[in-house]
């Protein structure tokens, strides 16, 4: 059985926000999608473990920002790597609140939508929130990211606690030595390296500048290990 088939089901890329009194949250979420017409409703299916499940158990509401194609990887990896727990991720970053008391995220944002829960069901390791749609708005006409898109162009990975995660074979390495982000698993592949940053490819780990970052979650040289 091979489940790199799931990954051609179609998805986007959306930030999906809540909040619990006056605190704020947000995370990538791929697995956003509409349920009914009439009335308006979607579903988004968030895991158990993150602060954003905590959120919008306790408030029963939640947005999702769908995010537009020229989405860069540093902006994404803020949002899917890191924790609230942890870390402001709102912090110097355009939003509104909106009606619903859910963070809004305008930054390459192209619509918005917000949602009260009506129904949660449980599905192992996340929960699947259906909503009841209350505002939604398009911001901009740019085309949106597509997860295909951001897997093949932008060469983006996925965090274990995504619902469409699946573990790498690490049967098949090849023989080129490359380097991981233990902060958010993005591999540096000397054969492609980093053309959107100006790093040709062929150049070897060694040879990065020392303030090169990982172009998915910003993390330092120094925070990259040997593939091994």
């Amino acid at each position: 059985m091979n489940l790199n088939t799931l990954h051609k089901l179609s998805y986007g890329m959306y930030i999906v926000g809540s909040h619990r009194g006056d605190k704020l949250n947000g995370q990538i979420a791929n697995t956003v999608f509409q349920i009914t017409s009439e009335p308006p409703t979607v579903a988004v299916s968030i895991n158990k473990q993150n602060l954003t499940h905590e959120y919008i158990k306790d408030s029963t509401v939640f947005s999702a920002s769908v995010l537009c194609q020229a989405t860069p990887l540093p902006f994404i990896g803020g949002f899917g790597f890191k924790s609230g727990r942890d870390t402001d991720k709102l912090k110097g970053l355009k939003y509104k609140v909106g009606q619903t008391g859910s963070p809004i995220f305008l930054d390459n944002t192209t619509a918005y939508l917000e949602a009260e829960v009506i129904k949660d069901i449980d599905a192992g390791t996340h929960t699947i929130f259906i909503g009841r749609i209350v505002a939604a708005e398009i911001l901009t006409e740019e085309p949106c990211m597509t997860y295909e898109y951001y897997h093949q162009v932008k060469r983006g990975t996925t965090p274990k606690t995504a619902p469409s995660y699946i573990a790498k074979d690490k049967g098949g390495e090849k023989k080129m030595a490359k380097w991981e982000c233990t902060v958010c698993g993005y591999i540096y592949d000397p054969a492609k390296g980093d053309p959107d940053n100006g790093v040709s490819p062929g150049t070897p780990f060694e040879k990065l500048p020392d303030d090169w970052v990982c172009p998915e979650c910003g993390a330092a040289k120094s925070e990259f290990k040997k593939v091994e």
